[in-house]
């Protein structure tokens, strides 16, 4: 039986014109549980979360709304970092892996909670032709390019500004990529819109537009586990996901997209019919196993369903609503226990699953996938909504 009780969390890239105060706040006065707060307002709080080694500030901006959920989002990379939702009896907990303090996300840590640009995914080879000429990027995913390379938009600090919105806390982060920067071409404003209504909705929003044509595909890397983070965590083999796609792209070897679209029906990727995540796991081979998979969504720029994830303990259900053709599921394979996250936890394999929200990989390799490629006449948006619920 539902609950009363629902959460929506909505992410789109936008560019807002306005400006509002801050209430700014000690870190130490940040509640642990927001419950335990009685925040009864919306509002946006910043606290300084840390500073880089050459001692630019890194701030935390945290976004509560008249219920008791709570978001938070740092400057560096526009990371998401925290995010308290309730289950079925009503008790908020924190359902996306992060860490305590900057030094985690300063370090090797998967691209945890951080936006993920100008290109999500991999390139194969670390290269793409436009217009005739050939460009070059870093291999750091051996023997291609993955999320842009090591010191792409996750690895700057973004500006921050409030956007007023009557009923909501919004913060509009901002960033200006350069002309040559990690090998693409064109100078690139980004804009990251978060937004926590009363109505218990986080939009995150997104645009971008360029002086010279640039491949461009962003998304949230968030890992979500929907019984909650605060102590030793669980592994979300046994949530319950529906993935909105009869289709998806094979890859070859190195996981770079061979160029077709096939059907999932009678393979383990078939998620057309709620399946827990574990059932069929073990039949994904690769080293480590798990799922690593774009699924096709098509219509591109239209809003519609893509996944439902059901956690059968604490009672949570996301849903995944975007306008992007595809959505990477991604099982955590590769965490081992070695990341130490939030409270002291260790993040170890499938202990977090990601819905990431993106064109398809390659696609700047791949003229009959949907286009990549931003033109200086045109403006690039994304919209992409988590939807959290109970029964």
């Amino acid at each position: 039986m539902h609950t009363a009780v629902t959460m929506v969390v909505r992410i789109t890239f936008l560019i807002l014109i306005g400006s509002g105060v801050l209430t700014t706040t000690s870190a130490q006065a940040q509640p642990k549980n927001p419950t335990e707060a009685g925040m009864t307002k919306a509002g946006v709080e910043r606290t300084k979360f840390g500073t880089l080694n050459d001692g630019t500030v890194v701030d935390m901006l945290t976004l509560k709304n008249s219920t008791g959920s709570l978001a938070k989002i740092i400057t560096y990379g526009a990371t998401l970092t925290e995010l308290w939702v309730p289950d079925r009896a009503g008790k908020t907990a924190d359902v996306v892996l992060g860490f305590d303090q900057l030094q985690g996300y300063m370090g090797t840590h998967a691209w945890i909670g951080a936006t993920v640009g100008r290109v999500a995914n991999r390139i194969a080879k670390g290269k793409f032709t436009l217009d005739g000429k050939q460009y070059s990027l870093e291999i750091n995913n051996p023997p291609n390019t993955l999320h842009s390379g090591e010191n792409s938009l996750h690895r700057v600090v973004w500006k921050a500004e409030p956007v007023p919105t009557p009923h909501a806390a919004s913060v509009r982060f901002s960033y200006l990529s350069p002309d040559g920067d990690e090998g693409f071409p064109g100078n690139l404003s980004v804009t990251v819109t978060y937004t926590l209504t009363d109505d218990n909705e986080l939009k995150l929003e997104y645009t971008a537009k360029t002086d010279k044509p640039t491949p461009v595909n962003l998304t949230n890397h968030s890992y979500f586990n929907l019984g909650g983070t605060p102590g030793a965590l669980t592994d979300v083999l046994a949530d319950i996901l529906l993935l909105n796609a009869a289709t998806y792209t094979p890859v070859d070897a190195t996981s770079i997209p061979t160029g077709e679209i096939v059907t999932v029906k009678g393979t383990p990727l078939d998620f057309t019919q709620p399946t827990a995540i574990g059932a069929r796991i073990a039949e994904i081979k690769g080293d480590p196993g798990g799922y690593d998979h774009n699924f096709v969504l098509g219509d591109p720029g239209k809003l519609k369903l893509a996944a439902r994830v059901f956690d059968p303990g604490s009672g949570r259900q996301m849903e995944v609503w975007t306008t992007e053709p595809g959505i990477q599921f991604y099982t955590g394979n590769f965490l081992d226990g070695s990341i130490v996250g939030k409270r002291g936890v260790h993040y170890g394999k499938h202990s977090a699953f990601c819905l990431e929200t993106q064109h398809f990989p390659d696609s700047v390799n791949h003229p009959d996938f949907p286009s990549v490629i931003l033109k200086p006449s045109s403006v690039y948006r994304q919209e992409t909504i988590y939807k959290f619920s109970t029964k």
